[in-house]
């Protein structure tokens, strides 16, 4: 029986970690790689090449920036407020931590925030096998207000207008969120504008 018939289909990345504690030996993960059923991504993860689910450049980001959140416009796209496809995967990490090393492909953008900003309005995903870290969807437009002349005014203001038109918007955690990252006044005359 082939080892790959106990490589789960539903996950595209996968740690030594995770590889091991579903029963794989060293040995069984390098005959894997060496089938090709398995591509060695760095000294810690491996991208199924069986998988058979959706594909998504967001679950290549705990390869590649273990304790990355999916932030900025690659939340945005996520959560269907703008019609801009970026070109890299926005990632935030904490401004201490290192990202050792970016793939040639996805092109990934690393963001260092501070501990408050980091921590505020993570969730997580699970589609499949695979989950990655996204702030949620008050924080991800908090986030474009506050970096509107990086990110693009015509963006900013598709975003949030896409956003107040949501039935499961919250202008409470929006203003919160606001106050706590210092753009509060920004939000408000945003809002005044397009309410």
């Amino acid at each position: 029986m082939k080892n790959t018939a106990l490589l789960p289909w539903d996950q595209k990345i996968f740690s030594t970690q995770e590889l091991r504690e579903k029963g794989f030996s060293q040995y069984k993960i390098s005959k894997l790689v060496d089938e090709g059923n398995l591509t060695k991504l760095n000294k810690s993860f491996y991208e199924n090449m069986e998988y058979c689910g959706e594909e998504s450049d967001l679950y290549y980001a705990k390869a590649y920036a273990p304790k990355g959140v999916i932030c900025l416009l690659s939340a945005a796209v996520y959560y269907h407020l703008t019609t801009f496809i970026p070109d890299a995967v926005d990632i935030a990490i904490p401004r201490k931590a290192k990202v050792s090393k970016k793939p040639d492909w996805p092109q990934m953008n690393v963001h260092y925030y501070t501990d408050d900003r980091y921590e505020l309005g993570v969730t997580t995903v699970r589609e499949g096998g695979n989950e990655f870290k996204i702030y949620n969807v008050e924080k991800t437009v908090v986030d474009i207000v506050f970096y509107r002349e990086k990110i693009g005014i015509e963006e900013t203001k598709e975003i949030l207008v896409t956003y107040l038109k949501r039935r499961d918007r919250n202008l409470n955690r929006l203003l919160k969120y606001a106050k706590i990252i210092k753009c509060d006044n920004a939000m408000r005359q945003y809002l005044e504008v397009l309410v």
